[in-house]
């Protein structure tokens, strides 16, 4: 079954190159000009993941993240002009999982959307078990994490985080470790970007959050309370 992911891109030129890429490698691919049809389309259309640029005509690419976000834990790559570090904070804040800056290869961003899918399908954790933590269960065989009997939604960023985390357990890892591990060594971004999904990733866990704990001028560490 082929993936399907809508790209959301108003520079025609650039959409139809990515397009081609994409179809190559075996994707169905949706294509948006703007933001607002972007956002008609991904609420009529089952797709796997989104591509959305941010300066868009129309509706631009936060608020149409934002939309998303607010109903959906879809991956989302995001592309822009724009390198500064507040943007790219601003991206994952708003939910996005990977942040690309033009000019960008399509290969690129292909290696890089099908690495994500990977990781978003369960390839991390085939090893198949549950974890207990507290009310917290990780099941790794389904791709899942719930408390109390309640499913939690994360994004494929914030579950690969908690993997980490729950994989070095009682161990202080550095934010500069963490960045490479989940984001890998070719990442951009700087530190603020696992502050902030650490943050996100608390609020999502509720009572159970309390388990990642922060290590002053360290990191942080997974661990239960004593």
């Amino acid at each position: 079954m082929k993936r399907r992911i809508l790209l959301v891109e108003d520079d025609m030129l650039m959409r139809e190159f990515i397009t081609d890429y994409f179809k190559k490698e075996q994707w169905e691919v949706y294509e948006a000009e703007n933001g607002r049809l972007g956002l008609e389309i991904f609420e009529q259309t089952s797709v796997d993941l989104v591509v959305l640029d941010i300066m868009m005509p129309e509706m631009d690419g936060w608020s149409v993240c934002r939309r998303i976000r607010a109903k959906s834990d879809v991956p989302i790559i995001i592309i822009t002009a724009r390198s500064e570090d507040d943007d790219q904070i601003l991206g994952f804040e708003l939910g996005a999982d990977e942040y690309v800056t033009k000019p960008l290869s399509p290969r690129v961003l292909v290696a890089r959307a099908t690495a994500l899918m990977k990781r978003t399908e369960g390839t991390i954790g085939r090893e198949g078990d549950t974890m207990l933590y507290g009310d917290l269960l990780v099941n790794r065989t389904a791709h899942t994490v719930s408390m109390a009997g309640i499913k939690i939604n994360l994004s494929p960023k914030e579950y690969d985080l908690l993997l980490f985390l729950i994989k070095h357990y009682g161990k202080v890892v550095s934010r500069e470790y963490i960045l490479d591990a989940v984001w890998g060594y070719d990442y951009l971004g700087d530190l603020r970007t696992v502050d902030t999904h650490i943050k996100k990733l608390r609020a999502k866990l509720g009572d159970e959050g309390q388990y990642i704990c922060t290590v002053i001028r360290s990191g942080y560490k997974f661990e239960l309370e004593s």
